[in-house]
């Protein structure tokens, strides 16, 4: 005759760390609000298990870049996310400084066009220049500023250091003293794939919207939302 007998034994629960989800931790103090604060000798993070303020969250940054890139205004990832604006706005910006230039390779062939836009009201245009290279169809640079040969310089720059094969182009007259004539190109249809990304940028980014109440109120912001636009997917990951 068998007896089941139930066990006395209590098992714990660990603390992981929200980082590396490593369980080697020590308690590190505690905060203003008498939270116990751990540290990771793992990774050397430090965090508590609760967070008053979501912005505090290990995650918040993927759901910035996601949201971001998914075509949501700055009010709306506030709201979604709890957080203040003030406080987002401010993210964005570490976000993007955090972000390094992407590699590039050398004698490939590149599309360059430029993007109207406006800051802060419709009479103050800007202009947003990148450069897409053909074969991968990725972003390698890209520059904000006034609609003049500086502003697109800073691109056509990047595509001589990397000693660009061929450089297509629009008509624009700027282009043709820019770069030189025999790796320049105007050929009908040669800008097809970033004319595509053109449209692409306008649909996911809700500040380049058309019809649209969202618009960039500074530079700063527009660059580092397109810098996390561009080459943030890797940082999210």
């Amino acid at each position: 005759m068998y007896q089941n007998v139930e066990s006395c034994i209590r098992f714990g629960v660990k603390n992981i760390c929200m980082y590396c989800s490593c369980d080697n931790l020590i308690k590190s103090g505690k905060t203003t609000n008498e939270k116990q604060r751990y540290l990771c000798k793992n990774c050397g993070n430090r965090f508590i298990e609760n967070y008053t303020y979501q912005a505090y969250q290990p995650q918040i940054n993927k759901a910035i870049i996601q949201l971001n890139n998914e075509g949501v205004g700055i009010r709306s990832i506030s709201r979604i996310l709890k957080i203040s604006t003030t406080t987002l706005l401010k993210r964005i910006l570490f976000i993007a400084d955090s972000i390094p230039n992407p590699p590039i390779v050398k004698c490939q062939t590149y599309e360059v066009d430029e993007m109207r836009t406006f800051v802060q009201k419709k009479s103050r245009l800007i202009w947003i220049v990148y450069a897409l290279e053909r074969s991968t169809k990725s972003v390698v640079s890209f520059n904000v500023g006034a609609r003049t040969n500086r502003t697109l310089n800073v691109v056509l720059k990047t595509l001589q250091f990397a000693e660009a094969k061929r450089i297509y182009t629009d008509k624009l007259a700027s282009y043709k003293y820019l770069i030189a004539n025999p790796i320049h190109r105007t050929a009908i249809r040669g800008t097809n794939h970033i004319e595509r990304k053109n449209l692409t940028l306008r649909t996911h980014l809700k500040r380049l919207n058309r019809r649209t109440i969202c618009f960039s109120r500074s530079i700063a912001i527009l660059s580092a939302c397109l810098r996390i636009y561009f080459w943030g997917r890797v940082f999210a990951m």
